[in-house]
């Protein structure tokens, strides 16, 4: 199948737990990305909570409920092999949803934590036009001085990131850093910073992805 990732590592065969609209019948969906320690069962609330018609929710499940072993901040090196593994198994969830009918235009990402990271680094690496995309508490994954020259376009894909202020896990610097690099690969990006908030997900947050995805719905 014609996007399929050919990474063959550890986050490969894991499970991709499915809700909502079957994919049959969809038109769009949201894909739902766990922290670590996390799984994918324990995104399904979050689902039900955001449940609109319509939309297909997928949640795939990390190997060892974690995407890469160290910090995000870490030298990208020493997250590797896990981090391509897990990059891999999004491309994989965006090809499954693809073949469905449903395109990268009409899907939404969302991550929580290192599910935040590693959403936020797959669509600056694989720039392109997105439904939406939501990182709660978190930020582009690799230590200051990364590179972050990103090909592609996110064609005004609409991001919005939200997180403690401070957060014990997340610095606001990197938030505010990742915010101006999607900015320059054409996101339109809104940013929310949460004094004190403390590393979790709020209201007014569920309350932006509702909106977020009421406007996809009646596009």
């Amino acid at each position: 199948m014609e996007g399929v990732s050919r990474v063959h590592g550890v986050h490969q065969g894991q499970p991709i737990l499915e809700t909502g609209e079957p994919l049959g019948k969809a038109q769009v969906a949201l894909v739902l990305v766990h922290g670590r320690g996390g799984t994918a069962e324990g995104m399904l609330p979050l689902a039900a909570e955001l449940a609109l018609p319509g939309f297909a929710y997928l949640a795939p499940q990390a190997a060892g409920n974690t995407w890469y072993p160290y910090p995000f901040l870490a030298p990208i090196s020493n997250n590797e092999p896990e981090l391509s593994s897990a990059l891999a198994a999004l491309d994989n969830v965006i090809a499954r949803l693809d073949q469905a009918g449903i395109s990268p235009k009409h899907t939404m990402l969302l991550g929580f934590s290192q599910g935040a990271c590693l959403v936020l680094e797959y669509m600056a690496r694989r720039a392109r036009r997105y439904a939406g995309v939501v990182g709660l508490s978190g930020g582009l994954i690799g230590p200051e001085g990364t590179p972050r020259d990103y090909p592609g376009s996110l064609a005004g894909t609409p991001v919005f990131l939200g997180c403690s202020d401070p957060d014990f896990h997340i610095p606001t610097e990197q938030v505010l850093h990742t915010a101006e690099i999607l900015r320059r690969l054409d996101g339109q990006v809104t940013v929310r910073l949460y004094p004190n908030m403390g590393h979790m997900v709020n209201q007014d947050e569920i309350d932006a992805v509702k909106d977020m995805m009421l406007s996809i719905a009646t596009v």
